[in-house]
């Protein structure tokens, strides 16, 4: 089977799955109204798909090698300003990531493998995930064995990417970390509150956030190695009711990123020391909560030279490859890639027009929906053509 010309015939379906679960978007861990589309879809099929945590999976094939494909299908919880007739029903929550394409696409690939299921020589496995803008739904899923029975020997996932791209383009790494750690944290400092006009008799909660939000941005100028992409962003401070009133506690919420392991290491351990011994200097102290806590995206090297290989295989118009790209965006398949080798790429889906002005995570961001039969078909290919060189 000709995967690409295949998924081409089948674009208009694969672009209608992709509106309905824009239109429904969703987010966080329980996508009740995804999740059933795509059981629905993959029953149509001829698939049995299950639970697994709260995401979705499904296999097909036999054969003891297995290769996983991986989408994610949350939304965040911001406004659609994107004019689209399909925008999201509601008012807070926006597919501006391109999840909604991830989806799409793996259903439809499923579809082509299910087609072709007598010419497979192994297992796919199919893994719908919740959760990736939280870093919580690749955690969830692994705990629900979703690398086992059958055992993954190789993952595979898609990014679309918006922006003034043309599409055709994928981007790679197959050298060094393609996306940055991302390890969330919150601090609670507590003090003691006092009237605003005796703040002798307080231990300021803010003066103390205020030293450790400065203190922080030293790790950055004078602990971390300039080579290495390093990033500490606090996006969160808050405390207080009133402005005569010194609190109790105040709260800051921040983001660590970095492409290295060793940096990460760094970063997380002085983030907690110089937070506690900031508040102590001051006479408080601060408790550090991990919300997300996600390693840099090393894709295998020698796999991802070969899932290259089996894209061009399909002589898709303008395919076109960019090496050696790092992001210090992050995701959760990383946790994936830790666990068995894997592969991720971007695929672009943007426009060369007034289109392509705003990237992802912007209200207004629009998606090309010319990428459908690209990512479609390279996900079969590539499952196809792997299972028959590693049987």
């Amino acid at each position: 089977m000709n995967y690409y010309t295949r998924a081409e015939e089948l674009k208009e379906d694969t672009v209608a799955d992709r509106r309905y679960i824009h239109t429904n978007a969703e987010v966080g861990l329980d996508l009740p109204k995804t999740k059933a589309y795509v059981m629905k879809k993959l029953k149509d099929y001829g698939l049995e798909p299950k639970e697994c945590g709260y995401g979705v999976t499904a296999a097909l094939g036999k054969g003891e090698k297995c290769i996983l494909l991986r989408a994610d299908m949350d939304a965040l919880p911001m406004p659609e300003e994107s004019g689209e007739p399909f925008a999201c029903k509601e008012k807070n929550v926006n597919h501006a990531c391109g999840h909604d394409f991830h989806a799409a696409m793996l259903l439809t690939a499923a579809r082509l493998l299910k087609e072709n299921e007598d010419a497979l020589e192994g297992t796919v496995k199919f893994m719908f995930q919740p959760a990736e803008e939280i870093f919580k739904g690749s955690k969830n899923m692994i705990e629900n064995g979703i690398l086992e029975n059958p055992k993954v020997d190789l993952a595979l996932a898609y990014h679309v990417g918006a922006g003034e791209m043309p599409i055709g383009i994928f981007m790679y790494n197959d050298k060094g970390a393609l996306m940055s750690s991302v390890d969330g944290f919150r601090i609670t400092i507590r003090g003691k509150g006092a009237h605003g006009a005796y703040p002798n008799l307080s231990v300021d909660p803010i003066n103390i956030g205020v030293h450790v939000h400065l203190a922080l941005q030293e790790l950055i100028a004078r602990e971390c190695d300039p080579s290495h992409s390093c990033v500490l962003t606090i996006g969160k401070f808050t405390a207080g009711s009133a402005g005569n009133i010194i609190p109790d506690t105040a709260e800051l919420e921040g983001t660590i990123r970095t492409n290295k392991v060793e940096a990460r290491e760094l970063l997380v351990h002085r983030m907690k020391e110089v937070a506690q011994k900031t508040a102590e200097l001051f006479g408080g102290s601060a408790e550090i909560e991990m919300v997300s806590e996600v390693p840099p995206l090393i894709c295998d090297p020698d796999a991802t030279k070969e899932m290259i290989g089996y894209m061009k295989e399909l002589d898709i118009p303008g395919l076109t490859g960019v090496p050696d790209i790092t992001s210090s965006a992050s995701e959760d398949f990383a946790l994936i890639a830790e666990k068995v080798p894997s592969v991720f790429m971007y695929l672009s889906a943007g426009y060369t027009d007034e289109r392509g002005k705003y990237p992802a995570h912007n209200p207004k961001v629009q998606f090309n929906e010319g990428v459908c039969p690209i990512g479609a078909a390279c996900l079969a290919q590539c499952a196809t053509q792997w299972l028959k060189n590693h049987k």
